[in-house]
């Protein structure tokens, strides 16, 4: 295939579109059912890099759920805790302890299910029939893969009433060293950022803690090669073998950490005892339960605990579960790792870190204020690495 008629490009207006390659030649992908969108490829080519490099970098199965061509999260296959399957709504789910792929998408949706909603998604290996048992029951745009099982692609097909969209893509395709891409109609070129992200790569540790350990190294590859696809600015947190916080396209890098580590809270009070044990009604969906839950959580947590609401949703009304409660629940944690995709100008970014229990930060240093960045990461014991790579993504 050659070229790929769209039925419009970002927005119903723009027509004609299409895509192809300049040099005339294939295609790199195959359409095997539905019919994607501009955007839909936008997704699935930026979000199959980023699994592609994680699974080449850390040699882990890795998974991403993609939203408005930014990670909503990225993952690899680290076995899940039974709170965590809960937290994720998969404890259900048969096989999952034996599915590396399952385990690693059941992650990367599970993080911030509000964003996943809708969501696009690249698997960096052959997709089995338990991956796609997950993906069957969640509203999704569609997936990238390098190839289906027979099962698995059966099953897929029958979603979105047969619409639903799967693309497979040839895993040895390079593309071409320099990118081009054209706005106002003027073309812009580029080398292609080829820098690759890797556990040896943290060795200027500019901090007097200098203990990084082997996991710690792991989840801060995460969370840079998240960034590296993530439209700029962006800071991502991530812990356990997953990004656990993505703040995307802010213009302000402050911004950027605090709307992260708000979603890094959110992840680990989703797992706090009062969230998992919320007595939801059973016809409650799982779309409800998480906008239920992320009001509970929230500073409006009224609205779904309030007589002539609360009887809609939980068999019993549940007790708030107030900030101060809040704070001392997250006050526990620790050993969350923070990657940016540019450096940190002040150290209030390192402040709001410590909040969301960051113990490891990379960065690419070059600020004239990194001292006072520096001191602020030994007033609270971390570990910070300048890496010396800025990872802008427009």
């Amino acid at each position: 295939m050659k070229e790929f008629e769209l039925k419009y490009g970002c927005n119903p207006n723009q027509k004609p579109a299409r895509i192809y390659m300049d040099d005339g030649s294939d295609l790199p992908v195959e359409i095997l059912n539905g019919r994607p969108g501009y955007i839909n490829f936008l997704d699935a080519f930026n979000s199959w890099q980023l699994v592609k490099e994680l699974k080449e970098s850390l040699n882990m199965t890795a998974a991403t759920s993609f939203k408005h061509v930014s990670p909503t999260s990225a993952a690899v296959g680290v076995p899940m805790s039974d709170t965590l399957k809960k937290a994720c709504f998969v404890d259900d789910i048969e096989g999952l302890d034996d599915s590396p792929l399952a385990t690693a998408y059941a992650r990367a949706r599970g993080t911030d299910r509000m964003s996943s909603y809708g969501d696009w998604i690249a698997l960096s290996d052959v997709c089995d029939v338990t991956t796609a048992t997950i993906i069957k029951r969640e509203v999704s745009d569609g997936v990238i893969a390098p190839g289906y099982t027979p099962e698995a692609l059966e099953l897929l097909k029958g979603k979105k009433r047969g619409n639903y969209n799967i693309i497979q893509i040839d895993p040895a395709y390079i593309p071409a060293a320099q990118e081009h891409k054209q706005v106002f109609g003027v073309t812009f070129e580029q080398g292609r950022n080829n820098y690759s992200v890797k556990k040896e790569d943290f060795t200027n540790i500019v901090t007097r803690n200098k203990d990084l350990s082997d996991e710690a190294r792991r989840d801060l590859v995460i969370a840079l090669i998240t960034l590296k696809y993530t439209q700029s600015n962006s800071v991502a947190y991530a812990k356990d073998g997953q990004a656990i916080g993505v703040g995307a396209g802010q213009q302000s890098r402050i911004h950027c950490t605090r709307l992260a580590g708000s979603k890094a809270d959110f992840w680990h009070l989703r797992q706090s005892d009062r969230v998992i044990n919320l007595p939801f009604r059973d016809d409650i969906g799982r779309a409800i339960r998480d906008n239920t839950i992320d009001v509970y959580l929230g500073e409006e947590y009224q609205d779904v605990l309030k007589d002539g609401v609360w009887q809609t949703l939980f068999t019993e009304q549940p007790k708030p579960f107030t900030r101060q409660e809040q704070k001392e629940y997250l006050a526990g944690i620790t050993g969350v790792a923070l990657g940016s995709d540019a450096f940190f100008p002040f150290g209030d970014n390192i402040e709001r870190a410590h909040k969301s229990g960051v113990s490891y930060v990379a960065q690419p240093g070059g600020s004239i204020r990194d001292q006072n960045v520096i001191d602020t990461c030994d007033a609270y014991d971390m570990v910070m690495a300048f890496t010396g790579m800025r990872l802008f993504h427009h």
